[in-house]
């Protein structure tokens, strides 16, 4: 869950537009400075003593390369970064967030720290304000901001155990998660009873359809944790290997009996619920713990996300529309606004799915696969690219294996016609014993097809 703005430049692996990109990614200073030091000599008489045929040939043949790389440029303007021609073009106007008291704050932190950049305990605050900043606006950039904050220790192979867990927890978001893993290995090994470490090797394990190993990293959290999230995290992994009735029962318990826990924690909690009530088929339940999260009135893309589904599932698009009115900035809520347009016919639909397209487009130049899941989506249900989005989707669940990576693979198998290509998904499901209405009925879909072949 994770985002690098720099694209590899290299004598051997740089294609045109990557040089492009790199040159145009460049401070503008910079630029203009590159472009006044070039020198160009000409040499008079370099064709001296030529056939005025050759002559008329080699001309002809510059108009054309000329031509083609003037047709070339033009097909990849559009995913291009834009050179502005001075530091005062605006190029985005940013919701209005100035006298917002995190927003305020970061800025405090970020002025104190460039009065000293090595200064540890600085560093991590800000860097954990800007990961937060992404999981209630959804904006990526957090990501990238978070990163620079650790800049001094980025690259250190041993950096202080609160560095390894902040790097890996930046670094699952981008789905690193094999170096994220690495560094959380590294810090409970110098501190066995890093709560927040193990905390996070359970959720890596869960992405990872690593159940054991989460069972095992949630009850190493438990006794750092607080009782609710202690119970939370043994019945994720209960949910998704065929328990999904006593995690309920767990979950509602736990609510029921810590009133004190933080409104985070509870909803963290109350988002585990209602995602397992819906995969059981019990909508009503699932909604009414939806509902009881938002109202702790945090904002959490996640949540805002996952209800979204449940409403767009169930033929609600109006409502998805007005829960997420103005939080277009988050990639995956962009998605599910999209959706809900056009399941409305609401007229931003067409302007949504540009900027979706647009952004799509930007991260496949980046190298960055960070959202593959919802592209596959957005081709199949937006685009009607069903063997676009099985490729996609095929790709994702090589990296992601949840309840939501599945569904969307075993969607596009059966829409391109290739039940086969679903088989990951369909023995994940088999090997998990994930109660799923949904996605049983989806692999139901792909069985029959799949005997007739046989």
């Amino acid at each position: 869950m994770e985002i690098s703005p720099w694209v590899e430049n290299s004598a051997t692996n740089s294609t045109p537009v990557q040089n492009l990109i790199t040159r145009f990614s460049k401070p503008l200073s910079s630029q203009r400075a590159e472009c006044a030091s070039v020198d160009r000599p000409r040499k008079p008489g370099l064709l001296h003593g030529l056939e005025p045929g050759f002559l008329w040939t080699l001309k002809l043949r510059r108009s054309i390369l000329i031509l083609a790389a003037m047709l070339a440029l033009s097909v990849v303007a559009a995913a291009l970064p834009h050179l502005p021609d001075s530091d005062r073009q605006v190029l985005e106007k940013l919701p209005e967030r100035a006298a917002d008291p995190s927003i305020l704050a970061m800025r405090r932190l970020r002025q104190q720290l460039s009065q000293d950049p090595l200064d540890l305990a600085l560093a991590l605050r800000l860097a954990r304000r800007y990961f937060e900043e992404v999981g209630s606006e959804g904006d990526p950039r957090y990501i990238g901001y978070a990163q620079a904050a650790l800049a001094p220790w980025w690259q250190q192979a041993d950096p202080p155990v609160p560095v390894l867990v902040l790097r890996a927890v930046l670094r699952q978001f981008n789905h690193q998660f094999d170096a994220a893993r690495a560094d959380l290995q590294s810090a409970v090994r110098q501190q066995p009873d890093n709560g927040e470490a193990w905390s996070w090797l359970a959720a890596i394990a869960m992405v990872q359809a690593r159940y054991t190993d989460a069972r095992e990293a949630c009850a190493r959290a438990a006794a750092q944790a607080s009782a609710l999230i202690a119970v939370a995290c043994g019945a994720s992994v209960d949910a998704a290997t065929g328990h999904g009735v006593a995690a309920v029962s767990a979950l509602n318990a736990a609510l029921l009996r810590e009133t004190r826990a933080g409104a985070a924690e509870q909803l963290w909690a109350l988002t585990r619920l209602a995602e397992t009530e819906e995969r059981l088929g019990r909508h009503d339940a699932a909604e009414a713990a939806f509902k009881r999260a938002l109202s702790l009135g945090l904002v959490d893309g996640y949540l805002l996300a996952a209800y979204s589904d449940f409403l767009l599932d169930r033929q609600r698009p109006a409502e998805v529309l007005a829960l997420l009115k103005g939080k277009e900035r988050s990639d995956l809520l962009l998605l599910r606004l999209t959706l809900a347009a056009q399941a409305s016919g609401a007229p931003n639909r067409a302007n949504w799915e540009a900027d979706l397209v647009a952004r799509f487009t930007a991260a496949s130049l980046r190298g960055d696969s960070l959202h593959q899941k919802e592209e596959a989506r957005f081709a199949l249900t937006q685009r009607g690219q069903a063997l676009r989005a099985l490729t996609l989707a095929h790709e994702n669940f090589a990296v992601q294996r949840e309840p939501a990576d599945a569904r969307v693979l075993l969607e596009a198998a059966i829409a391109a016609g290739q039940p086969a290509a679903a088989e990951p998904a369909r023995l994940w499901l088999a090997e998990s014993g994930i109660e799923s209405q949904v996605l049983r009925k989806l692999a139901a879909q792909l069985a029959a097809p799949l005997k007739a072949a046989q």
